[in-house]
């Protein structure tokens, strides 16, 4: 059972209000009822809104918590002055200030997708997003060299996810190409992958963690016998050692944590905007 309704409104998709309040809620030890609230971007879309808050603080009988990324100040007043929330005007709380120490008004845009069919950084993370989809499990072995990564290791160790992560986050295109037994019988990499070898980033998980994973795809087969799974893993770190890639192991970390990762090593400007 949750514990408290927390509520994300937005005039635009909500995904600001969302991230940011997960990342402070992540702070607490509780399991909240997440409710986004996008495209209120009218006073009559407001009053429902906060018709919906009052009835949920009613019903459970505490206040919900509410983060808002409101632009629009008439929209903002129906909501600040009508609901029976804990607001966080997060726009508010951050905009106002900034305005005041650069001695500029900021553009009261509402969302941070307008104008997506201009913006060049919008479309390069398309065009990302589709080379990865493209070069996802070792699809294609064709266009390589325009990689900016190509993530390696056995299968059901990250890679995909990382992969579209990169692309849909950071405009990178990431190939991902998986080590398979044929693989580790010549102890040597894909030759599709050698001319790439600085492009290289290995991903690798502890057995135990892979043969729980791959249970749950193909249970009682040798894919996820935790034997074979140890056996995969060893000559993967061992390729990986001989061939000098970068890698990191993917069994306590977030995909966040590893895409940051990763970031660092062969793409360190792109955490820079």
């Amino acid at each position: 059972m949750h514990t408290r309704t927390v509520f994300y409104i937005s005039d635009g998709t909500g995904i600001t209000a969302e991230a940011f309040g997960n990342a402070i809620l992540s702070q607490f030890e509780f399991k909240p009822r997440h409710v986004r609230l996008p495209f209120i971007d009218t006073v009559d879309k407001a009053h429902q809104v906060v018709r919906q808050i009052n009835h949920v603080a009613e019903v459970e009988g505490r206040k919900p918590i509410v983060f808002t990324t409101l632009v629009d100040m008439q929209v903002l007043h129906v909501v600040r002055d009508g609901c029976k929330g804990m607001l966080l005007d997060m726009f508010g709380t951050f905009v106002q200030p900034l305005e005041k120490e650069l001695g500029i008004k900021s553009l009261h845009r509402v969302g941070r997708f307008s104008d997506v069919s201009k913006s060049k950084a919008y479309n390069d993370r398309i065009e990302a997003i589709n080379y990865s989809l493209a070069h996802d499990d070792g699809q294609s072995n064709r266009d390589l060299e325009a990689a900016d990564v190509i993530l390696v290791g056995v299968s059901r160790s990250g890679k995909t996810p990382t992969s579209l992560y990169l692309a849909m986050q950071h405009g990178l295109k990431a190939a991902n190409y998986p080590l398979i037994p044929e693989d580790f019988e010549r102890r040597q990499l894909p030759p599709a992958l050698v001319p790439h070898r600085k492009k290289l980033f290995g991903l690798t998980i502890q057995p135990e963690r892979l043969s729980q994973i791959r249970s749950e795809r193909r249970p009682n087969s040798k894919y996820a016998d935790l034997l074979n799974c140890r056996q995969e893993v060893a000559e993967a770190e061992a390729m990986m050692r001989r061939a000098g890639i970068r890698w990191l192991s993917t069994t306590t970390k977030s995909i966040e944590e590893i895409a940051t990762t990763i970031l660092q090593e062969v793409r360190p400007e792109r955490l820079e905007y």
